[in-house]
């Protein structure tokens, strides 16, 4: 009975290492899609969207294993020696997961700084197009004489 459990957390583990494995990718298309001149935000959203998907796949993942685990953990630890080796793959599968979520952390951290250069890039680029609109509009209105102060005759008489 409990080695079919054990069979199941190790399933488990095996699917989160694949979902772990798309969100790995899905992060390295982001990162591609934020280092392009051009940003496109739909194609952005669209990966964000997926990649949200895999997420809650993960955390259902996580959810079930944990479940199962505290369902069979009082009789693992008290026959731990007869299910040695099925414990060992798992803590390997569950090191795996832990690696695989350190890097997918450190791929998270350098994305988000790419996004915030990106909104650093385009609000200056905004700032830049109401100073040149300003400009011009002040232009304009100095051309067009509306801002032009009509000389002015001054008595110097006393």
């Amino acid at each position: 009975m409990i080695d079919n459990y054990l069979g199941i957390l190790e399933d488990s583990l095996h699917k989160k290492l694949d979902v772990l494995e798309e969100i790995t990718a899905y992060n390295k298309h982001q990162e591609e899609l934020l280092k392009k001149d051009t940003v496109s935000m739909e194609e952005l959203d669209t990966n964000m969207e997926q990649k949200d998907v895999l997420i809650q796949k993960l955390t259902e993942l996580d959810e079930g294993f944990e479940a199962l685990y505290e369902r069979i953990r009082e009789q693992l630890l008290t026959n731990k020696d007869a299910y040695k080796d099925q414990i060992r793959r798992i803590q390997g599968l569950i090191s795996e997961v832990t690696e695989k979520g350190v890097s997918i952390k450190a791929q998270e951290t350098r994305n988000k700084k790419l996004v915030e250069d990106y909104f650093i890039r385009e609000r200056r680029e905004l700032q830049k197009g109401r100073k040149a609109s300003r400009t011009a509009y002040g232009y304009y209105k100095n051309m067009s004489g509306n801002n032009v102060i009509p000389p002015q005759f001054m008595d110097q008489k006393k």
